[in-house]
């Protein structure tokens, strides 16, 4: 059953409240936010005190805001649930509004999956008479509540044609993630496991079932060349990732490809230095003539790969104007969550520390050389273009 707006709001079924008092459904009268965020989600945070806000403004009329987390990381519930308390906590000690922990799934069965909703934060409006009103980012709230608060919201064009509009470019995206989801559950498991050959099937069914899915390209070529080290196999296999990246004239898909043959937390000995080489040339002459050093083009997310490429070529000072110039991008016009920002600078003033040998600060953070390099550097904090 679909979810959208004049639907009947789902039950809330929470079994962990962390903050205020249990609720179970919505009462006629009231209208909810019903906000979906994580602690690991930049916009869901900064989304945090805006929410605080609307319902202290609008709680004479009848606002409640209800948060669930439904999407924290950590190896049980019961780690997440404490991880939450302790954010809870620290950042949100005066925190006016019920927060719920998902820690079965039933919300995200019942809220977000059937209403199309592809991440977080997604904000649920339900109205006076506990139908749907609205579901979307909470940046669109201001606009959106007051007409919800009197009455005139679900009528109007505006909100028939954001429904619409919300389904015609999330269903497909949706149905997509529901046909990946078992493929990687097995695949994930698999590789837990270090079981290579489930694995390398469930990402073959994937490629079968999505041959343009970059996810299930990317993580063949890893699996391959990384992790079963068949470079028999896996050569053909980067050259035409590299390929179909460079036809595809897509950014995306060369960092992938970039990645695969570059990246320091990986093991390249095996690969034939010379081929390696020569991939590493062609995809960053394409990424750059793509987002040329000229332009105002976004330069965080690919730069530091290709300054890789030219670190190891031997050419020191283009990999260091590279770093420079993504470093001078996180200022762009199109602005960044802070916390991704920091993170993001962090790791570019390490590259730039460990390509100068010596150390480097910008602002009030500093960096000095790293004895292993960029190696230092987390699989799990680095961040990959949404």
């Amino acid at each position: 059953m679909v979810l959208h707006m004049d639907s009947p709001a789902p039950s809330i079924q929470v079994e962990n409240w962390l903050r205020g008092e249990p609720l179970t459904d919505v009462q006629p009268g009231k209208v909810y936010v019903v906000e979906f965020w994580a602690t690991w989600c930049g916009a869901c945070v900064t989304a945090m005190p805006h929410l605080m806000q609307l319902q202290e403004k609008y709680k004479d009329s009848g606002l409640e805001v209800v948060g669930v987390a439904a999407s924290e990381q950590a190896p049980t519930a019961a780690e997440a649930q404490t991880k939450l308390d302790a954010w809870l906590t620290e950042k949100c000690s005066n925190l006016n509004f019920r927060i719920a922990f998902d820690s079965t799934g039933e919300m995200k069965k019942f809220w977000m999956e059937p209403s199309f909703s592809l991440g977080i934060p997604t904000s649920f409006v339900v109205d006076r008479d506990g139908q749907i009103a609205f579901i979307g980012h909470p940046t669109e709230l201001d606009e959106v509540l007051p007409k919800v608060l009197n009455g005139s919201w679900r009528t109007s064009d505006q909100a028939k044609s954001a429904d619409t509009k919300r389904i015609a470019k999330n269903e497909p995206m949706a149905r997509e993630q529901a046909l990946k989801k078992p493929i990687n559950d097995t695949f994930r498991a698999a590789v837990k496991t270090e079981d290579w050959k489930t694995a390398l099937s469930a990402i073959e069914e994937g490629i079968a079932l999505m041959p343009n899915n970059l996810g299930f390209r990317r993580a063949h070529a890893h699996l391959v060349l990384h992790k079963m080290h068949d470079m028999w196999t896996g050569l053909p296999l980067m050259h035409q990732l590299v390929r179909d990246a460079i036809d595809r004239n897509s950014e995306d898909w060369m960092i992938a490809a970039l990645d695969q043959v570059f990246h320091p937390n990986l093991d390249h000995s095996r690969f034939p230095s010379a081929e390696r080489f020569a991939m590493g040339k062609e995809l960053s002459e394409h990424i750059l003539a793509l987002n040329p050093p000229q332009g105002d083009g976004a330069k965080f997310w690919s730069y530091p790969a290709i300054a890789r490429y030219y670190h190891e070529s031997g050419n020191k000072n283009r990999a260091i104007e590279l770093i420079e110039l993504a470093m001078k991008s996180l200022d762009g016009p199109e602005p960044i969550p802070d916390e991704l920002k920091q993170r993001l600078l962090r790791n570019l003033l390490q590259d730039l520390a460990n390509y100068q040998g010596e150390k480097v600060c910008y602002g009030a953070h500093c960096a000095a050389p790293h004895p292993e390099g960029a190696k230092a550097r987390s699989e799990e904090e680095k961040t990959k273009k949404g």
